[in-house]
Parts: C-alpha cells; structure tokens; sequence
C-alpha cells in the first residue's frame, strides 16, 4: 500500500472512531430548556428541552432546524406562541407531534413542564 493510501486509510478509520464520541459530546452543549410563550387559552406553561427531543444515537439537529425553527434567532419560537390550530396543520410541533411522536390528548404531556 502506498504511503498516500496510508494514510487515507489511518485518516478515516480515526474519524470513524471520533464520530461517537464527538456526537456525545455534542449532546453535552445541547442547548438551555426554553420557555415558550403561552397564548390565550393555554393550560399551562411549556418548556421545550432538546435532550428529550435529541435522539443520543442520531442527533440531527437538521430535522427542525432551519426549517421548523430558527437556530440562532432569538425571536423563534419563544417569543411567538405556538398554537394548536398551527399544530394540528403540521406547523412547528405538529411536524413530528400527532405522527411520530406522542399525540396532542393528553395536555400535561407539554404543559405545566
């Protein structure tokens, strides 16, 4: 083998080998719960939490963001209330809430977190 597939080979074998650890560090910088503002109507209070929306084994951030949520803007979506009617259209929680993940009956599932 020569020297330049050496170290190809050496390269990729060491990236392949920090790619979990690098993943699970990168859970350990998730960002801070955020508080979402409520709207008229609201049974509570909801704060969203990525470690309970960050899948350890596959973290991909790209899921929602940009697309569901702004990442670095900080008028998204803490500042806006999210609504149900939003939701149930398939609009920021509802992407994933109502299809893959739990569905919207039972209230303290989100509010009074």
């Amino acid at each position: 083998m020569t020297t330049g597939k050496t170290t190809l080979l050496l390269a990729t074998l060491l990236a392949a080998l920090a790619l979990p650890a690098a993943a699970a560090d990168g859970l350990r910088n998730l960002p801070k719960d955020l508080p979402l503002a409520t709207s008229d109507g609201s049974p509570g209070k909801v704060t969203f939490r990525h470690s309970s929306h960050v899948d350890a084994k596959q973290p991909a951030c790209t899921r929602c963001h940009p697309k569901l949520f702004s990442s670095l803007k900080a008028t998204d979506p803490a500042k806006k209330p999210i609504t149900h009617k939003a939701m149930e259209a398939g609009g920021s929680c509802g992407a994933c809430h109502g299809k893959t993940a739990f569905n919207f009956d039972s209230c303290d599932m989100c509010h009074g977190s």
